[in-house]
C-alpha cells in the first residue's frame, strides 16, 4: 500500500532519532547492620545503600528500598568504602630468598613481558578480593605492563581494582638498584627512565604521559645519587602542568627535604625523615605513605633463612629495632600534621596467603605506630581518595560515587584488625565476593 511506504522510511528516521527501547537498568539496594561514614566518623545503624547503573544513588537510615529492586541483604556486617592501596607493584611478586635487586632482574628475565603481564592480573584479582578497589600502581612493569593491565580491567577482559599507573619510574643515572644496571645494563632503560638535568626530566615526564601514564613515580635517590632540587622542580613542574601528580619515593635527610621543596604531592617510604621535612610536608600538604608492615611479616620473609631458634630471637630483636623506626617516624609525622594515605608496597609472594591478604597487613603496622582505627579507614578511604585526585569519585558512601564498598562483620571505628575480615567486595555495582550475604 503506497500509505505503508511512506511509513516505512519515517520509521526509520524516528529510530534513528530516538534509537531502539533501552531497557532499565535494576537498582540494587544493600541492607546492612551499620554504615561507616569516613568524613565525619560515625557509623549509622540499619542503613540501606542505592546502587544504579554503578554509581550510589542513595545511603543512610532513612532510605527506603524501591519495588522491584534486587536486594542484597547483609545482616549485621558493617559496610564502608573500598579500601584503597596508593602503594602497589602488581606486576611483581618475589621469593623471599632472594634480595630484592636481584628479584627485578629475575621477574625481567624469567617472567618476560607476556607471563608478566598474566601474572598482574592474578595479583589484580587477588587485591580486589582482599576489598581494595582502587589501587595506585607505581612502577617496576616493565615498558607499560601496569598500562595494559589497567586497560584490559577497564574493558572487563580481567577482574582487578581500579588503577592509576606511573609507567617507568623517572630516576637518577642506575635507576633505584644501580648494582643491577651494572649487572644487567639492557634491563634498566626497562624499568626506569634515568635523567640527568631539567630539561631531560622535563622529558621523561612528558613521554611516561605519552605512554599512558596517570600519576608519575620519581625514585629521588639510589645509595650513588639524589636527584637535584632543579630536576625535582621540573618534573613536578610538568607533571602538574598536565594536572599529573607526582609520588616520590625518598629516604633520607637530603632526599625527603629535596622532594618536599619541590613540591611533590606524596612521599613514599620516608623511612628516614628529619622534622623539619615533615613540617614542610605538613605546611604543603604533601601526603605520607608510610609502607610499613608489622614485624611479623619480616620475619616471615626472614624465616627460611633462619637455622635455630637462637637466630631466630636474633633476627626479631633486629626486626624490632628496625620496625621502632618506622614506627617513630609516623608518630611523628601524624604529630606534625602530614597527611597519610594507606600504601602497602607488597610485591612478594608469601606461601599461604593471597596478595591482598598480605598487603592487609599494613593497617597493624599504622595502629602500633599509633594510628586510631578512623585514621586508619580514612588514610585507606577517604584520604587516599584525595591524595588520587579522586575524591569526587570514591572514598566515601555518597550519592553520585562509585558504589564501590566492602563489608567486614565486626566495627572497624573500635577494632582496625576487622580490615582484615573483609567478607563482601562490590566493584562499581557488580559483587566481587560475598561470603556475608543473608539468605
Amino acid at each position: 500500500m503506497p500509505w505503508m511506504k511512506r511509513l516505512v522510511p519515517f520509521a526509520l528516521c524516528l529510530l534513528f532519532f530516538v534509537g531502539p527501547a533501552r531497557p532499565q537498568t535494576p537498582v540494587t539496594a544493600v541492607r546492612c547492620g551499620r554504615l561507616i561514614d569516613v568524613k565525619v566518623g560515625r557509623a549509622v545503624a540499619n542503613a540501606v545503600i542505592l546502587i544504579e547503573n554503578g554509581r550510589i544513588t542513595a545511603a543512610g537510615p532513612e532510605v527506603k528500598v524501591p519495588a522491584g529492586a534486587r536486594v542484597i541483604d547483609l545482616g549485621s556486617a558493617t559496610v564502608l568504602p573500598g579500601l584503597i592501596d596508593a602503594h602497589t607493584h602488581l606486576l611483581l611478586s618475589f621469593d623471599p630468598d632472594n634480595p630484592d635487586d636481584d628479584l627485578v632482574a629475575l621477574s625481567a628475565l624469567r617472567l618476560g613481558t607476556t607471563r608478566r603481564a598474566l601474572l598482574g592480573a592474578a595479583n589484580a584479582r587477588e587485591t580486589l578480593e582482599a576489598g581494595f578497589t582502587t589501587v595506585r600502581d607505581l612502577g617496576n612493569a616493565g615498558r607499560n605492563g601496569d598500562v595494559a593491565l589497567r586497560d584490559a580491567i577497564g574493558k572487563g577482559w580481567v577482574p582487578g581494582p581500579r588503577m592509576q599507573v606511573s609507567t617507568r619510574a623517572l630516576s637518577p643515572l642506575g635507576g633505584q638498584f644501580e648494582q643491577f644496571a651494572t649487572q644487567f645494563p639492557g634491563l634498566t632503560a626497562d624499568e626506569y627512565a634515568e635523567v640527568t638535568g631539567a630539561e631531560e626530566a622535563r622529558r621523561a615526564v612528558r613521554q611516561a604521559l605519552v605512554d599512558g601514564a596517570t600519576v608519575i613515580k620519581v625514585i629521588v635517590n639510589n645509595s650513588a645519587a639524589t636527584l637535584t632540587l632543579d630536576e625535582m622542580r621540573a618534573i613536578v613542574e610538568e607533571a602538574h602542568r598536565s594536572g599529573v601528580k607526582v609520588a616520590a619515593h625518598a629516604i633520607g635527610d637530603e632526599p625527603t627535604r629535596t622532594a618536599a621543596q619541590a613540591g611533590v604531592d606524596s612521599i613514599e617510604h620516608a623511612y628516614v625523615v628529619p622534622d623539619d621535612v615533615l613540617r614542610l610536608m605538613a605546611e604543603k600538604k604533601i601526603y605520607l605513605v608510610p609502607t610499613d608492615f608489622p614485624v611479623d611479616f619480616f620475619l616471615r620473609l626472614s624465616r627460611v633463612h633462619l637455622k635455630t631458634p637462637e637466630e631466630e630471637k636474633q633476627a626479631r630483636a633486629g626486626l624490632e629495632q628496625t620496625v621502632a623506626r618506622s614506627r617513630d617516624r609516623l608518630a611523628r609525622a601524624i604529630k606534625a600534621g602530614v597527611p597519610v594515605a594507606a600504601g602497602s608496597d607488597e610485591y612478594y609472594a608469601i606461601p599461604g596467603q593471597t596478595r591482598g591478604e598480605t598487603a592487609r597487613e599494613m593497617f597493624r603496622a599504622y595502629a602500633a605506630a599509633g594510628m586510631k582505627p578512623l585514621d586508619i579507614l580514612r588514610a585507606a578511604t577517604v584520604d587516599a581518595a584525595t591524595l588520587l585526585g579522586w575524591e569526587k569519585r570514591l572514598g566515601s558512601l555518597e550519592p553520585g560515587k562509585y558504589a564501590d564498598l566492602i563489608a567486614v562483620p565486626g566495627d572497624p571505628l573500635e577494632d582496625a584488625g576487622q580490615l582484615e575480615k573483609v567478607g563482601f567486595v562490590m566493584k562499581g555495582g557488580v559483587v566481587v565476593r560475598d561470603a556475608l550475604t543473608k539468605r
